[in-house]
């Protein structure tokens, strides 16, 4: 599920109806603002924020600048985006600065996504030219070591790891000396969680956070949880001190209250985002983008940095020149339906487009519908050989029934793929000779 949908779609019906309204009455206004905030509440937003935000959002909106302005639907939802990035807070980016190794202290619960968020912190890291350390520290949570153990060598991440029975503390300082004399500038100490806040757990934390002096000690919190996570938030910010957030399963939160509540709650700046169980489903926390998101206006800045990650750049100009030659075959197809899995669900996807997440609710279009019909035609490729994959033309009757029964599929589907890559090929063979296809509607 794309994140923050059922907010999202309660906000979109609320501003379509103010937008056919050719002038707004405060009636209007406070009747728009109510549908708003129950929204809001719903979404588990925290009781005191959601009452903040539209108290600042009505004041703006009976102003001036909505009664004079030439299109005052668009004019209040230009105010609610406004509010939404103020009440998301500045983005917090990372204190790099100093001697190194710089020391990251993960907290948080056990269930939390510590472990695999400080692998993935450093490979964003590494990405952006630093070299990062791992340390497993979690000695209590069975298997913790283990799993940090297996990221750092899935990634190729340095690490350092002592098994389950010395003292936590004792780990941290240890995996800095280590991290120091490997030549790491940047070390990520997995730290202890438990199922909740208790004084044992902070005691050691705060252990650690004077043995090794962290330039940020950043708090991981399940998104799902709502409002326990920005209780959660308040509690380790109390007993150890936090400098950021790192707000993990987001993609699996239909809701979204705690990334809205948070910073308001606790005045400690949110850094970054999972959105997704692979490593690299990690992104820097961008108020406005997220802001967007929520109000379906879709966030193409991030897509394109994804894309950007994922696609090669001289491999995508091979590709465009064999389209534009309809020399583009089914491998090349398989090939770039691999690499647009690796930007995210086609729900993730058709969110950050404007416009096109209203159009996958219209049309009914949920992601496991999607990624089942990518894995079908993904199947009837694979199917095929090298030869027929270049050549489709060469596939007659006989090759269609070994194929469907290769891939699991009928004939019918089979001609359904290749029917929709030959209408493909046309299309680029038309635009190839600068003839636009006929779409209706188009440049009417």
């Amino acid at each position: 599920m794309p994140m923050f949908e059922s907010l999202s779609e309660r906000l979109q019906d609320v501003f379509e109806q103010l937008g056919r309204k050719g002038k707004l009455t405060e009636a209007d206004v406070d009747i728009a603002l109510k549908e708003v905030r129950v929204a809001l509440l719903e979404a588990d937003v925290n009781l005191k924020v959601a009452k903040n935000f539209i108290k600042r959002v009505r004041e703006r909106s009976i102003g001036a600048e909505v009664s004079r302005a030439l299109n005052p639907g668009q004019q209040v939802i230009k105010i609610v985006h406004e509010e939404l990035v103020e009440t998301l807070g500045e983005p917090g980016r990372l204190n790099l600065a100093g001697a190194t190794p710089r020391v990251i202290m993960l907290v948080g619960l056990q269930g939390s996504g510590k472990t695999t968020t400080a692998a993935k912190l450093a490979l964003k890291l590494r990405r952006n030219g630093s070299k990062p350390f791992l340390v497993a520290a979690d000695t209590y949570r069975p298997a913790a070591v283990d799993q940090l153990v297996t990221l750092g060598k899935q990634l190729n991440l340095p690490y350092h790891a002592e098994g389950v029975e010395p003292n936590p503390p004792d780990i941290c300082v240890r995996g800095v000396k280590a991290a120091k004399d490997s030549g790491a500038t940047l070390v990520i100490l997995d730290t202890a969680g438990r199922l909740q806040i208790d004084e044992r757990m902070m005691d050691e934390l705060r252990t650690i956070k004077r043995l090794t002096a962290p330039a940020e000690v950043l708090l991981v919190a399940d998104a799902m949880t709502g409002q326990e996570a920005v209780r959660i938030a308040e509690g380790f910010n109390e007993g150890v001190g936090i400098t950021g957030l790192i707000l993990t399963k987001v993609d699996g939160d239909a809701r979204g209250g705690a990334a809205i509540s948070m910073r308001e709650v606790t005045g400690v700046p949110i850094k970054y985002m999972g959105t997704g169980e692979k490593p690299d489903a990690f992104e820097d926390f961008h108020p406005d983008r997220l802001a967007q998101r929520i109000l379906g206006m879709g966030d193409m800045l991030t897509l394109i940095e994804r894309a950007e990650q994922v696609f090669d750049e001289k491999e995508a100009e091979r590709l465009q020149k064999k389209l534009m030659k309809n020399q583009f075959t089914l491998e090349d197809f398989l090939q770039q339906l691999q690499q647009v899995k690796k930007l995210g669900s086609i729900g993730q996807i058709m969110e950050m487009i404007p416009g096109m997440n209203k159009l996958r609710q219209e049309i009914n279009l949920n992601d496991a519908d999607a990624e089942r019909n990518m894995k079908r035609v993904e199947a009837i490729i694979r199917s095929m050989t090298p030869e027929e994959r270049a050549k489709p033309k060469l596939i007659d009757a006989s090759r269609k029934r070994r194929i469907a029964r290769g891939s699991g599929t009928s004939v019918q589907e089979v001609n359904q793929l290749l029917k929709q890559f030959r209408d493909m090929q046309d299309l680029m063979k038309r635009m190839g000779r600068g003839k636009m296809p006929n779409i209706p509607g188009m440049f009417k």
